[in-house]
């Protein structure tokens, strides 16, 4: 069944399941389940043998221990220990006092949010996680609900790292592009000056930032984040009271020290940053042949230089701590700090399984297989292209994955029948994966949003989809217009269209109010 419509099955069912139970694990479960009986054509001993070499493989893969699996989840450790130390302290009550008196409205703190997540533009884990430690304070400050904040984290994370070419994933999109190329005889552009070309193609990723900022301005709560703000406003409950083991969420386990300070706070994280990037670029040299910005980037160990950072962070945070003598005790924050992080270590150990039964089935691959076999008009291979990528990235939970099969596919297709869409089929499934990876709760992203915001990860995936497919709608109208528009006033119709949904929203929302 491998290769087939049936490798569709397990990713459709655990979606349908997410949705109608809410129950991840359960849904994650029943698709590695489901997953492994079709690889094994319903044999038992060979599904669990299947399901085990899964879960193995987080671990040891090829023989060797599989150290960046192992070093994102300590870092995962590392960030639940450093928050409790900055909620102990009373560092993040002092920040959350000292911002309130600076940004007065709801609508400041909820523009803050993206800015900061445009500024940590370098890696996508790093600014998921970021950006909520930075955020939380004000936001919880001014009520706004945790999945407003994972929504704000998320869309800005993946949409930013996809378009800078200084960027762990504009450096690894780079080095696709530039074996594309050369695969087919493409010698008139360079992978670096195609990457910059193609930015502004990247519908999907420029219309998402610019609605994150839209809705932050206007206020605009859509579908099931309405009930979410409304409860946040009215209640100060920034969770669904019904939710249950959200990562990263201490809730009042610890009374904040009264002599918290806001440097308990910005400190640390200063060192976080500092610490990563400093890693990144330390790592990234060491590996590169050529030391350049781009190849620095391009080989740079994300989840050493992460975990390397943690650890400088959580160092910064016990220091202080010591030094405050907080009556609470050092290993019981430790203790809290990890059990915060659990339910997004399971989730994301979930999400790395079926990943792996998903890539036996060969999902992917009867996707690309079904675009290279369609024969449509070459005008429309952009659209289609972002379809089946968003798809793709949907079912497999990885955008970079979608990049890796999705990519040669659309160079190859565009190079043998119209090279003039070369450059806008590439940016569609950039954009298209980012879309994808909106979309899903399997995708590492999303799961690190809703750590990072202390949100429930259901609640974020629900109350983002509306507004991922809003910046879907009007890029893939940008993908149909663009065989026969200039690119930049097919990029302008789409910002000018997603502006104009955003003031109809607006206005029927105050002709309801």
């Amino acid at each position: 069944m491998e290769g087939t419509i049936y490798s569709i099955i397990p990713p459709l069912l655990m979606l349908v399941l997410v949705i109608a139970t809410r129950k991840v694990l359960i849904s994650l479960g029943t698709g590695i389940i489901v997953g492994a009986l079709l690889i094994h054509q319903f044999d038992l001993l060979g599904a669990a043998g299947e399901i085990w070499a899964s879960f193995a493989g987080i671990f040891v893969a090829d023989g060797a221990v599989n150290t960046g699996n192992l070093l994102l989840l300590g870092f995962l450790l590392l960030l639940g220990i450093m928050t409790a130390f900055l909620q102990a302290s009373g560092g993040s009550r002092a920040f959350g006092e000292w911002m309130v008196k600076r940004i007065r409205t709801r609508r400041g703190a909820q523009l803050m949010t993206p800015v900061v997540g445009l500024l940590i533009f370098i890696d996508d884990y790093f600014n998921s996680l970021a950006v909520g430690q930075i955020a939380r304070p004000l936001t919880d400050r001014h009520r706004i609900s945790r999945a407003k904040l994972a929504y704000y984290i998320d869309s800005t994370s993946a949409p930013v790292t996809v378009i800078s070419p200084i960027s762990s994933w504009g450096a690894y999109i780079i080095g696709i592009l530039g074996g594309l190329f050369a695969a087919n005889g493409i010698t008139d552009i360079q992978a670096m000056e195609a990457f910059l070309r193609m930015i502004p193609l990247n519908f999907y990723a420029l219309a998402a930032l610019l609605l994150v900022f839209l809705t932050a301005y206007f206020g605009m709560d859509l579908g099931s984040m309405r009930t979410h703000e409304k409860r946040a406003k009215e209640t100060g409950e920034l969770l669904d009271p019904d939710s249950s083991g959200v990562p990263g969420d201490l809730g009042d386990t610890f009374e904040p020290n009264k002599g918290g300070r806001i440097y308990h706070l910005v400190a640390p994280i200063i060192v976080l940053v500092v610490a990563t990037v400093t890693a990144m670029v330390i790592t990234g040299a060491n590996a590169s042949e050529n030391v350049n910005i781009l190849a620095i980037f391009a080989n740079t160990n994300v989840n050493l230089s992460l975990f390397i950072g943690g650890l400088a962070a959580v160092a910064t945070s016990l220091i202080f701590h010591l030094q405050q003598q907080a009556r609470a005790n050092s290993w019981k924050i430790y203790w809290e700090g990890i059990k915060t992080m659990l339910p997004a270590i399971y989730i994301l150990l979930l999400a790395w399984m079926i990943g792996s039964v998903i890539s036996a089935l060969g999902t992917g691959e009867f996707l690309a297989q079904f675009v290279s076999n369609a024969s449509i008009s070459t005008a429309l291979l952009p659209f289609l292209f972002f379809l089946i990528a968003g798809l793709m990235a949907v079912g497999t939970g990885t955008s970079w994955g979608t990049f890796g099969i999705m990519l040669p596919i659309a160079a190859e297709v565009a190079a043998a029948t119209n090279i003039e869409m070369l450059l806008p089929s590439l940016a569609a499934v950039l954009a298209g994966s980012v879309f994808g990876d909106h979309c899903t709760p399997i995708s590492d992203t999303t799961i690190l949003s809703s750590t990072g915001a202390g949100a429930n990860l259901i609640d974020h995936v629900l109350t983002q989809l509306p507004y991922a497919v809003i910046a879907a709608v009007v890029a893939a109208v940008g993908y149909l217009l663009i065989g026969w528009l200039p690119p930049l006033l097919v990029l302008l119709v789409v910002l000018a269209a997603l502006v104009g949904v955003a003031l109809v929203i607006r206005a029927t929302a105050k002709q309801s109010a």
